[in-house]
């Protein structure tokens, strides 16, 4: 029913009325909350805590800081497959299902990107991204709110996916692309920073303590708010995307590496990549972890 990977609140609307509409569907649209707040929110928000407040109806919620590789030291790195899969069938979701994720109202698009960067990865393709829950409720749409409980399918329904190891970017061929910047006949690949300009240029604190700020030789600083419209935080139009890139010098016949502070906003910069149709697609990855 949803045809872009970019959805309007219009959008996701009509598709959910055409599916309550239908006598049979094989599968369903579930919308997906994927709120999430900086360790340092000044108010201390949870995404947790906002999905209870106000929601998508029937909407479920995908907790970034557990479904993650509990094994490594660094805060969002993918989960295992088996891990993910346990996750949606914990969120009732099967594997053909449509997938539409969403941000919080307060932040417009954030971190919703990455959870939906990550079905991607686990060949879940029947997914896409709302332009956004603040012009959801501002437009009228139905929301609820409380506690949700969701019945977990049966194992059957999500079995144990194979993962697009192409879509990632590991830290040993990061660390040998930052050497082999300003190298001659090199094959240095293009680093694209989502983080806000302070951070990536030094002078402003990151978010989490101990952690130094500055950036990765070469990178190019790409913050996110320069991507959104400033009043409704929605991702900018492709035309006006393809302007930003273009502002940065960044050369779309180059292979691209989108990056941020743990590999969440990165995700914002891939789907603004592919809303601009910059860039070969072939030639477009996540640095998972990215600059902690």
């Amino acid at each position: 029913m949803l045809r872009s990977y970019i959805v309007t609140p219009q959008d996701l609307s009509d598709a959910l009325h055409q599916e309550n509409q239908a006598q049979e569907s094989a599968s369903r649209i579930i919308p997906l909350c994927a709120s999430w707040f900086l360790p340092n929110d000044p108010q201390g928000r949870t995404g947790l805590q906002v999905f209870k407040q106000k929601r998508i109806p029937s909407a479920r919620f995908f907790d970034l800081d557990a479904v993650k590789d509990h094994e490594s030291p660094y805060p969002h790195m993918l989960p295992t497959a088996e891990s993910f899969a346990k996750a949606m069938r914990e969120m009732g979701i099967r594997r053909d299902d449509e997938i539409v994720v969403y941000d919080s109202q307060e932040l417009g698009i954030f971190s919703a990107p990455r959870v939906g960067w990550t079905l991607r990865v686990f060949g879940h393709t029947r997914v896409h991204i709302l332009n956004n829950f603040k012009l959801w409720v501002e437009q009228g749409y139905p929301t609820e709110s409380g506690e949700i409980h969701t019945k977990a399918e049966v194992e059957g329904h999500y079995p144990i996916p194979n993962s697009n190891s192409d879509m990632v970017v590991r830290f040993a061929e990061m660390k040998q692309n930052a050497k082999d910047y300003h190298k001659e006949g090199s094959d240095y690949m293009q680093v694209l920073d989502a983080r806000p300009h302070g951070r990536w240029a030094g002078t402003d604190p990151e978010p989490r303590p101990g952690l130094p700020s500055g950036h990765m030789p070469g990178s190019i600083s790409v913050p996110l708010n320069e991507l959104l419209d400033p009043t409704s935080k929605t991702l900018l139009s492709g035309n006006d995307l393809k302007k930003v890139f273009e502002s940065k010098g960044i050369d779309p016949k180059q292979p691209i590496i989108s990056s941020c502070g743990t590999g969440v906003t990165a995700a914002v910069v891939d789907a603004a990549l592919s809303e601009a149709d910059f860039g070969k697609p072939d030639d477009k990855r996540l640095y998972d972890g990215s600059w902690t």
